[in-house]
């Protein structure tokens, strides 16, 4: 059994992430981290918590001092670093996965998003970066296709509130959000940064958020230097995800509605232009899930040497 503490329980993804480690037999929950709720049952956010358990408003030396056998970073940008400090300092074993954006960037750290750069440098990683949710529906979209493209992949995404978190701003506004569509970070997004890093290829990335709660859908129009057949660009697609159970094709278009309350993400409408020169793609998945507490859970299974899909894929979250 191997211990796993949550740092940031509080937030949306912290609930899933309660609720996927309570459905393992091998891992256990044993602390979790929000001051908000110091004191607290952890069962009063998440059911399927332990009933002894309560949060804790530890700090990071307090964490670490923990000694868990792994723990999972899930606060906003820009506050991992004291708590990964600490870890290095008072525990260099623990497995951190940061959900994050702050060591997305960092050649130390582990990009974790094993359908597209592999296993094998997560297998006993220490120090894991979990990919961004939009980063997860944009590179799945362009990394079977990356060697064939002329300029940028184009990616227009649009994303449920509950990517904006918990803390209060215009994009979890439900008055704002009401018959509206919302675009922001128009340039320099770090999704697109992020995408454009790991691809190794330029990527032109327009956010958008609207009033459904959860799930993300991104259309990526992609340019080809040479033209290639509708047969050519299916098996690209087949062959990249061939055997991976969180992946599915289809040749419908996903909608919202295809992605969310499921536990991978969905590829489809796969369209060529007359001349094969431009295909567009549509990926559909829920932000919470394998945007972010699913591809978690792959990646701290993977550094734990444990089994990656346990429980994952009839994982369906409780109604919210």
């Amino acid at each position: 059994m191997k211990t796993v503490g949550l740092i940031g329980a509080r937030g949306h993804t912290g609930r899933e992430l309660i609720a996927l480690l309570a459905r393992r037999e091998d891992m256990r929950l044993s602390f979790a981290v929000s001051r908000a709720m110091d004191g607290a049952p952890v069962r009063e956010l998440a059911p399927e918590a332990p009933a002894d358990l309560k949060f804790e408003a530890l700090d990071p030396d307090a964490c670490a001092a923990r000694g868990a056998d792994a723990v999972i970073l899930a606060m906003p940008n820009g506050q991992a670093a004291p708590y990964v400090a600490a870890f290095d300092a008072h525990a260099p074993d623990t497995v951190l996965v940061d959900l994050s954006a702050d060591y997305r960037f960092d050649e130390s750290w582990a990009y974790g998003l094993p359908e597209i750069y592999g296993r094998e440098a997560l297998k006993g990683a220490r120090r894991i970066s979990n990919p961004g949710c939009y980063a997860t529906a944009g590179q799945l979209c362009v990394a079977p296709v990356r060697p064939w493209l002329s300029g940028p992949a184009h990616l227009f995404g649009v994303s449920g509130y509950s990517g904006a978190g918990t803390t209060p701003s215009r994009k979890n506004d439900l008055a704002a959000l009401k018959d509206n569509l919302m675009p922001y970070m128009l340039a320099g997004h770090v999704h697109e940064r992020e995408m454009s890093r790991h691809l190794s290829h330029a990527v032109r990335f327009s956010p958008h958020v609207a009033a459904f709660f959860r799930g993300i859908v991104m259309t990526a129009q992609l340019e080809f230097a040479r033209a290639v057949g509708a047969a050519e660009l299916c098996a690209a697609y087949a062959s990249a995800y061939e055997g991976e159970p969180l992946i599915r094709l289809t040749d419908a278009i996903p909608e919202i509605a295809d992605g969310a309350n499921i536990p991978g993400a969905v590829l489809g409408g796969l369209t060529l232009s007359e001349d094969g020169r431009r295909a567009v793609i549509v990926c559909a998945l829920d932000n919470l899930l394998k945007g972010a507490a699913v591809q978690a859970m792959q990646n701290l299974a993977l550094a734990l040497d444990l089994p990656e899909f346990d429980e994952l894929e009839t994982w369906r979250p409780a109604s919210r």
